[in-house]
């Protein structure tokens, strides 16, 4: 019976518990990710943006998507509307 006890008074300890608080939206962006913001902030395409670095349109995008992934949204205008009001990127 002192088993069943345990294991009810567990139960309702664990039922009390919350969540751990989550991260912050947005995670933070890496550093190669901030200046590909920067150059779709600017208006330029994948693969403008690719040449400009020196990297594959492939990698500009994997870069993209893992910044969507990320920023939790699904296009690039939602992209640039959370990094402006997130103060991810600046305005000049």
């Amino acid at each position: 019976m002192a088993k069943a006890a345990t294991k009810t008074r567990v139960r309702k300890s664990l039922a009390n518990l919350e969540p751990p608080p989550r991260k912050k939206r947005p995670e933070s962006l890496t550093s190669r990710e901030q200046e590909i913001l920067e150059l779709i902030w600017a208006g330029f395409k994948n693969k403008e943006i690719g040449t400009r670095l020196k990297i594959s349109v492939k990698t500009v995008e994997a870069h993209r998507a893992n910044m969507m992934k990320k920023m939790r949204v699904s296009n690039t205008a939602q992209l640039l509307k959370n990094a402006i009001q997130g103060g991810t990127l600046k305005i000049r």
